[in-house]
């Protein structure tokens, strides 16, 4: 099981957060939190990390009562894919 670790303003996959199979990265702001990337690495494509990755930020985000702002294409995409999430995001 890829266990989804929390690191320095980032979700990831992997031994340790400098060198992960996968990894979603966020700025925090003071009401947001700025998406900005997403990588799967080729080994782990298919199995639907990324969207685990997303929706680990979503459960974070709404913890700490942010908003996502998506500048990462994969979560553009994530945002319109599942308007169920859209409250969660500006």
């Amino acid at each position: 099981m890829n266990k989804i670790k929390q690191g320095n303003n980032q979700f990831f996959i992997g031994e340790n957060e400098e060198q992960p199979l996968a990894k979603i990265t966020f700025i925090p702001k003071e009401d947001t939190l700025v998406v900005n990337h997403t990588f799967v690495s080729e080994q782990l494509r298919g199995q639907g990390i990324a969207k685990k990755l997303v929706e680990e930020v979503l459960q974070y985000a709404e913890k700490e009562n942010k908003k996502i702002v998506p500048e990462c294409s994969y979560v553009d995409v994530f945002k319109r894919r599942y308007p169920e999430h859209r409250d969660l995001f500006v």
